[in-house]
Parts: C-alpha cells; sequence; structure tokens
C-alpha cells in the first residue's frame, strides 16, 4: 500500500515546563473529544512549548478557547503514514532537499504493526513548494 502524505494544521501552547501539565492539557482535549494525530512537546525556556496536529481544527480551537489557551495557530505540517521499511524517510528528505526545501524539524517512529508515522515541519514560506515536491494536492 503506498503511504500517505498530509497537509495538516497544527497549534500550539506554552504552558508551565513542571510535572503534571502535559496531563492537565491532554486531559481537557480528551473530556472535550479532541483526537490528536501528533502532539510534540519540549521546554523552551522556563516554560515548555506544546504542539497539538487535531484531526478536526476546530474541535481544537473550540476546546482552547474553553480552556482559555493562548494558542498559535494554524500554522502547517505534513504528516505521513505508511507501510514500514528500512529507509522509510529517506525519499521525502531527498524530495524536499531536491527542491531546496529545509526541514525546520521532523519526527518519525515504527508505529508496530509493520506500519510508521511521522510529520515534518517546513518553514510558512516553503509550505506551498513542499506540498508539491511531496505529491500533495
Amino acid at each position: 500500500m503506498p503511504d500517505t502524505v498530509r497537509l495538516v494544521d497544527y497549534f500550539y501552547i506554552e504552558v508551565p515546563d513542571k510535572p503534571g501539565e502535559g496531563a492537565r492539557v491532554l486531559s481537557h482535549l480528551k473530556a472535550a473529544g479532541v483526537y490528536l494525530l501528533d502532539i510534540h512537546a519540549f521546554p523552551k525556556g522556563r516554560r515548555a512549548q506544546v504542539v497539538f496536529v487535531p484531526s478536526d481544527p476546530a474541535a481544537f480551537k473550540t476546546a482552547a478557547k474553553a480552556a482559555k489557551w493562548k494558542s498559535v495557530g494554524p500554522k502547517k505540517a505534513f504528516v505521513i503514514q505508511g507501510d514500514d521499511r528500512v529507509g522509510a524517510m529517506v525519499d521525502y528528505f531527498a524530495k524536499l532537499a531536491q527542491a531546496k526545501i529545509n526541514v525546520t524539524a521532523g519526527d518519525a517512529l515504527a508505529a508496530g504493526g509493520g506500519r510508521f508515522g511521522a510529520i515534518l515541519w517546513v518553514k510558512a514560506r516553503d509550505v506551498r513548494r513542499a506540498a508539491k515536491a511531496l505529491g500533495v494536492g
């Protein structure tokens, strides 16, 4: 089965960098019924930035507003899913390199069951060209 590459919306918030913040934020989204394709969190100074890729951006915005979060976005990223194999991400990085597009950040993992998933971020100015290079309609 061929891989799927999707252009998705993502949002981020900043929270205190302390134990329990991830559970608090995710519990709110769970209670609101927000399904996440990806979550990515990392320290940012004395705080933490939490990035969300919701399957339904409108549902995320509603939940964020209810929680009174100062969310930033939507911004764009690429979610890639497919059958796992050695070098699964090589062609994607090569296509972007050939188009002279730098990958700002990326995460990929073997999802089990012979599947993999990944997310790639490029600069906002490069999203349209990256979509073309990756074959996203």
